[in-house]
């Protein structure tokens, strides 16, 4: 895997959002946080998430959906059941997916992390493939940006507490972290 000079990872899919701006000036990329989205909850495959990453989420086409109608935001990355990645925002642009948020006591983590969804629940067991894929990701995501570390990589669940649950009980740390140290060596 690579990333081209804007910040796109060449092996994914490109589905560019508007819900995304510039980070801080200076500002280092510190921070991975791991997510997990279906849409509708619970449900997966289909263009749903696409749409709500992209502002063309249609109300009517599922009674959640009002729900969530008119929300603005975003991803840089997405990893489908079936590991498909797909990018929403460059990794040099701000994306909008840890809202109010802390890290060691750092407010405002979209400033300076990165956001990866993974298709799936709090409840449900994650597919092989995305764990290889997620794997795969993080070491290029290191290997590029100097300024992450594996030590920072944490689930939505940990920057937002008290608002946040995912990637939820179902998410198998130490299969993601054996990955990584056979990738890492």
């Amino acid at each position: 895997m690579n990333i081209d000079a804007q910040g796109w990872l060449l092996e994914a899919r490109r589905q560019p959002s508007l819900n995304c701006d510039a980070r801080p000036v200076g500002g280092l990329l510190t921070l991975l946080v791991v997510h997990n989205i279906s849409l509708p909850p619970g449900q997966f495959g289909g263009d749903y998430i696409d749409a709500l990453f992209c502002n063309r989420l249609n109300p009517a086409d599922d009674p959640f959906f009002e729900s969530i109608k008119g929300l603005k935001v975003s991803s840089h990355l997405l990893i489908r059941r079936d590991g498909e990645v797909v990018q929403y925002v460059p990794f040099q642009q701000r994306a909008w997916h840890a809202g109010v948020s802390s890290y060691q006591g750092r407010a405002r983590c979209n400033d300076f992390s990165i956001g990866i969804e993974l298709e799936g629940t709090d409840h449900l067991p994650y597919e092989e493939e995305q764990y290889r894929r997620l794997a795969a990701v993080i070491v290029i995501l290191l290997r590029v940006y100097p300024s992450l570390s594996r030590e920072a990589l944490v689930g939505h669940c940990d920057i937002a507490p008290d608002r946040k649950t995912d990637p939820g009980a179902a998410f198998n740390w130490a299969r993601l972290n054996a990955l990584l140290d056979v990738a890492l060596g």
